[in-house]
């Protein structure tokens, strides 16, 4: 992989204004999760191997499962990453190692108490599962990789991970009551030799936003982040939506978050919690904590 330099960001502060915002109709299916066991998905990421595969994972309170999912809602496969702990898993994102190997990356960097000196990052290489077919794949997944980190500035609640689809690098997205999200970059090279510093990029801010059925403070908290599979546009959710990011040309993501987002209305769901971008990046896929549990597609 070519490393790229590491984005900037800097100065945005989201209007609070819901005119500041341009509406885009939004399409969804939800479709029941048939598996009770995922009650808590909390996040999800596109499958890198297999086409029509989508992964997901509960919150804290679960084992240290991944699950497979096709796109009808089927769980296709658990899998046991061998030697882990789900102490707050909070998101997934999937990529190509650079020995060319697709590989997911799950967040454990929940830190809702304040009390963690550090996160933890694991990375697996992804297991094959068929998106069709009776059989669900139960198995376990050796050489687990684990990748520790801390902020320069404090402890900080999360719940986004990213992966950037050209360079591989990983990004954390903070949350916050009052919307503030501050945006960490990983090294480029990971190293799971010694706990690395993240990169204080900047901060933006999600606004405060009154919807039928979910409460103003719902908007400023972030869930969930994903890089469209080009890595031209990203998807910041939150309770109450999805706001969306382009990146033009030689645009730095630093120059694509000073200008104002689309804001696209989800679906009412419980606890919205995971989304990603299909693989032709038109549209969105989403999960949401508690049962039951539904898988959505979210189309602009």
């Amino acid at each position: 992989m070519h490393a790229l330099t590491p984005f900037v960001l800097f100065g945005l502060v989201v209007c609070s204004c819901l005119a500041c915002f341009a509406q885009e109709p939004v399409s969804s299916s939800p479709l029941a999760l048939d598996d009770p066991r995922l009650n808590e998905s909390s996040g999800i990421a596109l499958s890198q191997r297999t086409p029509g595969i989508l992964w997901t994972h509960n919150d804290s309170g679960d084992g240290p499962f991944v699950f497979a999912l096709n796109e009808k809602g089927s769980v296709r496969g658990r899998f046991t990453l061998s030697g882990a702990f789900n102490f707050d898993w909070e998101d997934m994102a999937s990529g190509i190692s650079d020995a060319g190997v697709p590989v997911l990356y799950i967040g454990d960097i929940g830190d809702n108490l304040g009390i963690r000196g550090d996160l933890q990052i694991y990375q697996i290489e992804e297991p094959a599962v068929k998106a069709s077919g009776k059989e669900v794949v139960e198995g376990e997944v050796g050489g687990v990789k684990i990748f520790r980190a801390s902020y320069p500035d404090g402890r900080h609640n999360a719940e986004s991970l990213l992966c950037h689809p050209k360079s591989g690098q990983l990004f954390i997205i903070t949350k916050t009551d009052d919307g503030q999200c501050g945006v960490y970059a990983f090294p480029i090279k990971l190293s799971s030799q010694s706990v690395m510093q993240l990169t204080h990029l900047g901060n933006f801010r999600l606004p405060p936003l009154t919807r039928s059925g979910k409460r103003p403070i719902d908007n400023c908290r972030s869930t969930a982040a994903c890089f469209s599979p080009e890595g031209d546009r990203v998807v910041v959710m939150s309770y109450s939506s999805l706001y969306e990011w382009s990146v033009h040309g030689n645009q730095t993501l630093g120059e694509a978050l000073a200008l104002k987002p689309i804001r696209i209305e989800t679906p009412l769901m419980p606890q919205g919690e995971a989304v990603c971008y299909s693989r032709d990046g038109a549209h969105f896929w989403c999960t949401s904590e508690r049962l039951p549990a539904h898988l959505y597609r979210i189309a602009k």
